[in-house]
């Protein structure tokens, strides 16, 4: 369903296109902009600079330049305006005149994409020469001009002007012209930026829409499908946390299947059994008494196999086993010790004490303790003796455990029944106490979560006929919890 759902409309993979692509035009649109206004006024610089340097190459040229028909220094104006512009190669825009008496041209030059002499020269006459400036700026009908004038003044009295002046249209026009050029290249990047970009975002969201994809195929009754890890970047990671968010999805649907299956399994005999009974009960109250009182009993079988199986629940959480702070393990021995009193009436006897801390759930551990002990009288007889024990040993690869177990003397457990006693549903053939109805097989399944969730182990020792030790061993130190 879709209604409703607040955010964008795009997709993730336009989204990403959209903002790259903006970023990427107003990156190069400030470049342009930035280039062009540079390119401006660098133009604008350079043609004041060529006027300026043509002024000052004339102005050294009336000092130290000599007439070539004499070979002696300019006596007069004209020959020396006309002597200097024959030599001149001006630039693109670039115009030089000479002028003497009061206005007379001697002679102008220009340079490529100069205006025609009609349009200067209008300029010229109207304001520029006779302005008592020595340079400027005019707007004239051909564009921007640059300018400046540097005065002559003979030995003879003659007077006259060098009129330097530059057109910025012609250099403008080419900034204009690069910064199309830069605009089109910019519209191009843009547009490869918008390729390459869409091809990246999609391979980026790859994974992402693969996690769609099996989000979208995972059902209640396939729970295996897992998105292949590639790399280690953030999306590897967040493929590997949906992979054991999965697998915890998993657990727990499994968990509660077995538990349905388990529950209408156990529950379906004692349920047919109340029933059975309940049909056909009569009004004899001796009847109605027994029936009563073994529907009590199917009863407290139903409750007993319901907590069971809630508590085998349990061990699928994290948090089944809690170890707080170290426990002192004879404390903990003699409370189990005191506890199990209580049980049946049997010879109870405390064989060994372990003296020294342990970092263990004792709640668990009580609770494993009393499910073998009262696994020990349903299968010992009044009065029989049952020996508690905890004591510090290694496991098979040397590191330090503490053992909690419980021997009998019961007819023991055979050797084909050892390695399966623990599984859930699992029950022995052993003979039981008079009166001990056969259980659901769930209590030595306990008793096994409880050490598998101190990654520890349940165990078993025992000879046919000569009784049996259940236990189980725990490690003690930090870093095996």
């Amino acid at each position: 369903m879709t209604e409703g759902r607040a955010g964008s409309r795009f997709s993730a993979r336009w989204r990403i296109l959209g903002w790259l692509m903006l970023s990427t035009a107003l990156v190069l649109t400030a470049m342009v902009i930035s280039v062009s206004s540079a390119l401006q006024a660098r133009a604008g610089h350079d043609a004041n600079d060529d006027v300026a340097q043509e002024v000052a190459e004339f102005r050294q040229f009336a000092a130290e330049g000599v007439n070539p028909e004499t070979a002696r220094p300019f006596t007069a104006a004209e020959p020396m305006l006309d002597v200097f512009l024959r030599r001149q190669q001006p630039g693109q825009g670039e115009v030089l005149l000479g002028i003497v008496d009061g206005g007379r041209a001697v002679m102008s030059v220009r340079g490529a994409d100069t205006p025609a002499r009609a349009e200067h020269d209008v300029a010229l006459d109207t304001d520029l020469l006779g302005s008592d400036d020595t340079s400027g700026v005019a707007q004239t009908p051909a564009g921007e001009l640059r300018w400046a004038k540097a005065a002559i003044a003979t030995d003879a009295g003659e007077s006259g002007h060098l009129f330097v002046g530059n057109y910025t249209a012609p250099a403008y026009a080419e900034v204009a012209s690069t910064t199309r050029l830069m605009a089109a290249a910019s519209i191009g990047a843009v547009a490869l930026t918008a390729i390459l970009g869409w091809l990246i975002a999609g391979q980026i969201l790859r994974p992402i829409r693969v996690m769609r994809l099996t989000a979208a195929d995972i059902s209640r009754e396939d729970l295996t499908r897992r998105i292949p890890v590639q790399g280690n970047d953030d999306l590897a990671d967040l493929a590997v946390e949906f992979n054991s968010m999965l697998d915890r999805l998993e657990s727990a649907f499994a968990t509660e299947q077995r538990f349905v299956d388990d529950a209408g399994h156990e529950l379906r005999t004692p349920i047919t059994i109340i029933r059975g009974h309940l049909e056909l009960l009569g009004d004899d109250p001796l009847e109605r008494r027994a029936t009563l009182n073994l529907v009590t009993q199917e009863l407290d079988r139903m409750s007993r196999i319901v907590t069971d199986l809630l508590a085998l629940a349990k061990a699928e959480r994290d948090d089944f086993i809690q170890i707080g702070g170290r426990v002192d393990v004879a404390e903990l021995t003699l409370d189990i010790d005191a506890k199990v009193q209580q049980l049946a009436p049997r010879t109870w006897v405390l064989t060994h004490v372990a003296d020294g801390p342990a970092r263990i759930d004792a709640q668990r551990v009580t609770q494993a303790m009393l499910q073998l002990a009262q696994n020990a009288t349903q299968h010992t007889d009044h009065g029989a003796e049952i020996r508690l024990s905890s004591y510090f040993a290694q496991d098979e690869t040397g590191a330090p455990v503490v053992v909690f177990a419980v021997s009998d003397t019961g007819p023991g457990v055979p050797a084909a029944e050892a390695s399966t006693i623990f599984e859930r549903f699992a029950r022995g053939t052993a003979r039981r106490t008079v009166g001990e109805h056969s259980g659901a097989g769930l209590g030595l399944a306990i008793v096994r979560a409880i050490a598998d969730g101190h990654n520890g182990s349940a165990f078993v020792d025992s000879t046919p006929g000569q009784g049996a030790t259940f236990g189980i061993a725990l490690p003690t130190r930090e870093e095996r919890i």
